[in-house]
Order: C-alpha cells, then structure tokens, then sequence
C-alpha cells in the first residue's frame, strides 16, 4: 500500500511520502538503541517535565492536529480536537503517576532487603491503525518514554502526516530526537525489524490478521507483544432498562468514529419484551447525525476512511441479508467506490449470517434477541472476541453482576465503553492481550527483576578442637 495522505472526502490524494529503505529504517534504528543507553539514566522528574511540554503542545496544536485527521482519515475536526486533548491528557498522566507505577516494591522475605524493581527494556516497535491516529500512538508512546524505553512508530500508510506530526511534538517538547521515530515503511519492513535484537519488544494495535502476523515473528524471537486487535462489543439491553437513555446511547455508541472504532458498540443485544421499541428509538437517533465535510464544525460523522473499506463493509452486509438478515433501516453506500457509508441496522441476526460472527467496521448496528438476561450474556459471549461490552439495567447491583460473566477486557455498567488513562485498556480471545493505559499499562514493557540483599550477618569463629 503506498504511503500516502488520500482525502476519503474529496477523493483526492493531498501528499505522497516515499518510503523508507531498509538502509535508512536500519539507521534509525542503531540510532534509537544507542539513545536509549542514556535516555534510561534519566530521572523520573526530568521525563515528566518534557512529557508534560508534549501535553502543551498537543493542546496548542489541537487545530492543527485536527485538520490532519480531517483530511486523511475522515475525522469530524471537532472530533479531532477532542482526541488531540484527550491525548494530553494521557501525557500528564503519565508524567504524574510512572514514578509512583515504577517504583521499588518491597517484598517481606527473611533477606535483609527483598524488592522488585521495575527498569526499562529499550526500543519498543509500535504497528498502529489510522482510525485514532494520535490517541493510539500516545497510549502507547507516554508509558514506554516515562519508563525509560525508547519508541519507534510504524503507523497506517493513510495517515503519514498525523505520524510525522507527533514525533514533531515530541521533539519540540524536548526529548532526544531518537528516542522516538516515525518510520515511514511499509509492511515489507516489520518482520526485518521484529527480528532485529535491538527492537526488544512490540506493541500491535490492528486487525486480527496483523495481529497473528507480528505476534508469529515476535514469538520466533522471543519477544514480548501487546496485541489490541478487532472486537464486536455486545450492548446488552435488558427490560428494565431505560430504553430513551439506553437507544440513544446506542446510537452514540454505535457511531463512534463512522463506526470505525474497536470498541464501538456492534451486537445490541435486547430482550425480547423492549426489542420493537429499542429499534425505534435506535433509529431515530441514528437518523439524527449529520453526515458532511469533516472541516465542516457541524459534521457529526464522516466518511470511511478509504473507499475499500466501505465497499467491504457492503459486502458484509448484503452477504449477511442473503443468508436471512433483515434490513431495519437502510443507508450504506450511495454507489460502489465511494467513502459515505450511511447508518444501517440489522435485526433477524442469526448464526451462520457474517453479522453474527464477524466484526463490522462501520456504522451498521447488529440487533439480535434475547429471551432473558441469562440468555443475553450467552449470545455476547458467543464470539470469538473479547474487547468490550456494556449492560444497561435499572438493577446496577445486578448489572456488576451479569459484567462479571461478560468475556470481555472492560464492561461498563449503563455508560458508554471508552478508553481512559486511569483504566486497563484491552481484549481477551481474539481481541488480543496484554494492556495498555492505567499502572498495568507502563509494567507491560518493563524488566520486573527481582532483587535481592543477604543479611549482613558476621561468620561467628570455629571453636578450636583439643
């Protein structure tokens, strides 16, 4: 795939990159290893100061970060300027909380000291997707830096600029430039890096596939991997539910992103007795958002992110009406080729239809029924995924409940499933593993060594023998 900047909106491709060769990616590469040797030394103290001018920056920029999103992958700007925050967020974080998150921790043993100690491992290679070019990136980037790792980027090929506009950001917030790189390289390069012994370890967010790809090399190497990978997150609705809050938030939940979101809301799994009424109300609301010019301050969704992908989206969903689906409400593509993909909803969902058993990276909810709420956590677990997923009861007590059946990396109670700093962030079965993001995130990449100091005990003298 080339690296490119292609306008999913206009049509247009705005910049082309060329990519990087082996010579110059081997180049950045000694460089990085060589900078992590000192960039390791650093101090706790001297790491948060740079990494919160990073979180300055991203807010300065937050204009311009979202005009790039805008124009590569189809971003509505106020949304962008909503990552470019949140991203800021996830910097001062971090700067706040690693020195607390990587401390000694003292292990009462009959030593005279006993602890493990949390120290950085080196260059950590990032692969990652272009539906939140930046959120993705620093989630990954903020841990890793205030560890003390060193960071290098392969990003999406349609997202160059969003790429080359962060490692700026952290260079102009003052860490040294090797310490974190864009690698504008195409997917040839990955493996050729993976098996370099100065990439230690890798972080992969993407599709399933990838995610096989990058984990299949790594583990040859013997290197650790952190995969956050596809998902189809259930929405369980059940009667006592309040369907005016719960239809709206589905729809809120379903169109995150034009849908292209890992954790956006995909199977809405309603009991039987609400479902006629949830589908209404779910599709009023969806009717509600407004497609157009993601420049454009009142767009509430864009287009896909390239014409392909709406093509295949359309495929999932006429492939699944032929094998018995039923079109609740109509939109998708106005014509084979094009990025607009309209909301859709699917009821009469069913195993053995693809929008049962495949993740649907688009606006198009899936709606299945459930007789009761054991019946609702059997049809969410019935997936080979395991990212998200969300109840919505007027029982909260009951809801902490069923969210401890749910197969699921996060469950949210009666909210909206989101990223935050604060919280682990990732999948089990197909959805990957490992974590990102809170205290468990940063641990991920480091060498958690055991450290131990014999009692200083002085040898008492042999008594001598007559």
């Amino acid at each position: 795939m080339p690296i490119e900047s292609f306008n999913p909106y206009t049509g247009r491709v705005e910049r082309r990159f060329r990519a990087f060769s082996w010579a110059k990616t081997e180049r950045i590469l000694t460089q990085a290893h060589r900078a992590f040797a000192e960039w390791r030394t650093t101090d706790f103290a001297h790491r948060a100061r740079l990494m919160h001018r990073a979180a300055e920056l991203l807010r300065e920029r937050q204009d311009e970060l979202a005009r790039l999103m805008a124009v590569e992958m189809g971003k509505p700007i106020a949304d962008g300027r909503a990552e470019a925050v949140k991203c800021a967020l996830c910097c001062d974080y971090y700067a706040e909380h690693a020195e607390q998150f990587l401390a000694d921790e003292e292990i009462k043993t009959d030593a005279q000291r006993s602890f493990i100690a949390h120290e950085p491992i080196g260059v950590v290679l990032a692969v990652m997707p272009w539906n939140f070019p930046f959120w993705q990136v620093v989630r990954f980037a903020a841990p890793a830096l205030m560890a003390g790792n060193v960071g290098l980027l392969k990003h999406a090929s349609n997202v160059p600029q969003c790429a080359l506009a962060l490692e700026q950001i952290f260079h102009d917030a003052g860490f040294p430039p090797a310490t974190f790189r864009t690698l504008l390289i195409g997917s040839d390069l990955v493996e050729k890096l993976i098996e370099d012994d100065r990439v230690r370890a890798v972080t992969l967010t993407g599709s399933e596939p990838a995610g096989a790809a990058v984990a299949a090399t790594a583990g040859r190497q013997i290197k650790k991997t952190v995969l956050e990978l596809g998902g189809s997150d259930a929405f369980i609705v059940l009667a006592d539910a309040d369907l005016e809050v719960a239809a709206k938030t589905a729809a809120q939940a379903r169109m995150i992103n034009a849908g292209q979101s890992c954790i956006a809301a995909k199977r809405f799994i309603i009991e039987k007795p609400v479902l006629k009424e949830f589908i209404s109300k779910m599709k009023t609301h969806l009717l509600a958002f407004r497609p157009g010019d993601p420049l454009d301050e009142s767009t509430q969704y864009g287009p896909l992110a390239r014409p392909d992908l709406a093509d295949e989206l359309t495929q999932q969903v006429e492939d699944s009406v032929r094998q018995g689906a039923k079109v609740e409400l109509y939109g998708g593509q106005s014509k084979p080729g094009t990025a607009l993909f309209r909301p859709m909803m699917l009821s009469h969902v069913k195993p053995g239809q693809r929008a049962y058993s495949e993740e649907f990276f688009g606006p198009v909810a899936i709606i299945l029924e459930a007789r009761d709420a054991d019946d609702a956590i059997r049809l969410a677990n019935d997936s080979r995924f395991g990212l998200g997923g969300s109840i919505w009861t007027a029982d909260a007590r009951r809801g902490q409940e069923l969210a401890r059946r749910v197969e699921a990396g996060a469950v949210f109670v009666n909210s909206l499933v989101k990223s935050a700093p604060e919280m682990p962030f990732g999948g089990i079965k197909k959805s990957g593993y490992g974590r990102e993001l809170s205290h468990l995130g940063i641990r991920e990449f480091v060498n958690q060594k055991s450290i131990w100091v014999a009692k200083d005990e002085k040898p008492q003298a042999s008594k001598k023998v007559e």
